[in-house]
């Protein structure tokens, strides 16, 4: 090789080195890792301070809450796989629990390079005693420090009638597989107004819990109204999960083994602490309303003749409790004729709450010629973002009917006094006529007349025709079944005419009819019954005076509604509850 050549290598050596050693300059990782997050008290506990790099004056935590029975034991490994070099050095404590409770342990330090770096906390939960202390992990252990069900609440302290939103999270170790889950007990949200937000697709996601790192799942969201003041509990939301959890067993081929486990987690009970609205500056028109909204009152037209019709609308629109408040009512002139409104909401809810609008439509029709001003109407609501009551007014309209009769009840003058009544002067009785022009009157007898013959016989003739009509009357009273029967039929027709079309299909025969018999109690009761508890109907009903048999008879259409959605119903069971569901709503009729 000649020189030339080796003067080229040793140029070309020296280039890569700088490269080579800057390769190797690895990011610092100084970690805390611990043998168990939850031991009994009489367990021990390893603890383990790991980094990646050679440092100097490693400094221990306080390891407050424990005794340390050994330690520190310092080992370290410096290891070449494929011409990189991996080291560590570890520094391993065995502490021993003195107390029962939640324990952290805290920071460790170490200087490299001049730079001191700081390991993470972590919690430890120490149990009561455990029979077998030094037996391993079971897979029901593993589950138990590896999976968390977590509430998250957007406010704890809302004001009355403001949105509320709980979202519910599985957090699970990488470690952990989740196969499946189902629920055990949906939380019952009695004092509360509530909407699921309907989870589409479980997306699982990187997230940090306690400190460590999870992959979460939401699992069930809903917006919550609260319809009282104080503290009001949320139950809690239990289910149960089939996993596979590690073992410390490996296969033919290196791989982990994992063993099969069912575990039932509970997101625990949460308190909201629900402040009432100040009575300070509370309007006197304010009916409930709590949110940020815009008003509007606006007619189709304000000129037409006498007999045509307009529509008045009177319109909230914004972010609220759109369902929860009564609207302001118009005050208009007695000479307007003023038919019940047409309600119309087009309200969506999602995690920030309700949004959209709710309207009421008024059909008016003057009677006679002239203008009629609809007053100013004013709407006030409560804005939990200021903490004050708002006040909005509408303008004044003014209704202009150019054709059409003069309302001639009250007549009055450009001045608003009532009309004087002119006396005309002169002859003022000229039009009494003071000559007669009268004619004998012929007298014929009564008797043998035509006028005796009709009176004499006519109730003669009634007597077969009043015969007639009681008999008729006999036959439709002893029809009364028949008449129930179509009163049932027309009403089954009108809110349960689509899952009848659906008989056969469980899932949409059953969506059907849950949705029917909630439309039923809105227009009967004029509530939103479909955001409410089975609980909340049942007291709703028995207000209103429903007997015991027909609430269970409802109620029990709504169960078997929820039912379907997890096992199967056969066509006789649907025809049965349809039939039910026909009864039930035939004697609520009767009832509210």
């Amino acid at each position: 090789m000649s020189r030339l050549q080796l003067k080229h290598i040793a140029i070309l050596l020296f280039s890569i080195l700088p490269l080579v050693s800057s390769a190797q300059e690895e990011e610092i990782n100084f970690e805390t890792n611990l043998s168990k997050t939850k031991l009994g008290i009489n367990e021990r506990l390893k603890v383990e301070f790991k980094v990646n790099k050679n440092g100097d004056n490693f400094t221990a935590p306080n390891f407050n809450g424990f005794e340390v029975i050994m330690g520190p034991s310092l080992s370290q490994s410096s290891v070449w796989i494929n011409g990189k070099r991996t080291y560590s050095l570890a520094y391993s404590y065995i502490l021993k629990p003195i107390s029962k409770g939640e324990k952290t342990i805290g920071q460790a330090t170490i200087e490299i390079d001049g730079n001191t770096y700081k390991s993470v906390t972590k919690k430890v939960t120490i149990t009561d005693a455990v029979d077998n202390p030094n037996a391993p992990k079971t897979a029901d252990d593993i589950a138990d420090e590896n999976l968390h069900l977590v509430a998250e609440v957007s406010k704890g302290s809302p004001y009355l009638n403001e949105a509320v939103t709980v979202v519910y999270k599985l957090y699970v170790s990488p470690d952990i597989r989740v196969n499946n889950f189902r629920a055990l007990d949906n939380p019952k949200y009695n004092n509360f107004w509530s909407q699921d937000i309907p989870v589409k697709r479980y997306d699982a996601q990187n997230a940090t819990y306690q400190g460590k790192q999870y992959r979460s799942v939401i699992l069930k969201r809903v917006v919550l109204y609260p319809q009282k003041s104080g503290n009001l509990t949320i139950e809690p939301l239990g289910i149960e999960l089939f996993v596979d959890v590690p073992t410390n067993r490996r296969d033919f081929f290196g791989g982990r083994i994992y063993r099969p486990a069912n575990k039932t987690v509970s997101a625990g009970s949460r308190t909201l602490r629900v402040k009432p609205l100040p009575e300070t500056g509370k309007p006197a028109d304010f009916s409930g309303a709590v949110g940020d909204f815009d008003f509007n009152v606006t007619t189709s037209k304000t000129n037409l003749n006498a007999s045509e019709s307009l529509q008045a609308t009177v319109e909230v629109s914004g972010k609220g409790n759109l369902k929860l408040f009564q609207l302001p009512e118009p005050d208009l002139p007695s000479a307007l004729e003023v038919y019940e409104p047409e309600f119309e909401e087009k309200v969506r809810t999602t995690v920030s709450g309700m949004d959209g609008k709710v309207t009421n439509n008024y059909t008016i029709v003057p009677s006679y010629r002239g203008k009629y001003p609809i007053p100013s109407i004013s709407f006030s609501y409560f804005n939990p973002k200021t903490e004050q009551y708002e006040t909005l007014n509408s303008n004044e309209i003014t209704i202009n009917v150019m054709e059409g009769p003069e309302d001639t009840s009250i007549s009055l003058n450009p001045a608003g006094n009532p009309t004087k009544i002119i006396i005309p002067t002169g002859k003022q009785f000229h039009f009494i006529k003071t000559n007669t022009n009268f004619a004998s009157i012929k007298m014929e007898p009564f008797y043998g007349s035509n006028k005796f013959y009709t009176l004499f016989f006519g109730p003669l003739l009634l007597i077969p025709i009043v015969i007639l009509a009681r008999r008729r009357k006999e036959k439709n009273e002893l029809n009364v079944e028949g008449t129930k029967l179509k009163k049932v039929n027309r009403l089954a027709r009108k809110y349960l005419s689509t899952a009848k079309k659906a008989l056969g299909d469980e899932v949409k025969f059953y969506v059907a009819l849950e949705k029917g018999l909630h439309n039923y109690l809105k227009a009967k009761l004029k509530i939103e019954t479909s955001e409410f508890s089975k609980e909340k109907i049942t007291e709703i009903l028995r207000e209103r005076a429903a007997d015991e048999e027909t609430v269970e008879g409802f109620i029990g259409l709504l169960k078997n509604c929820e039912m379907a959605r997890y096992s199967p119903f056969s066509e006789v069971q649907m025809n049965s509850d349809f039939e039910q569901a026909s009864q039930v709503i035939s004697r609520l009729d009767k009832q509210l």
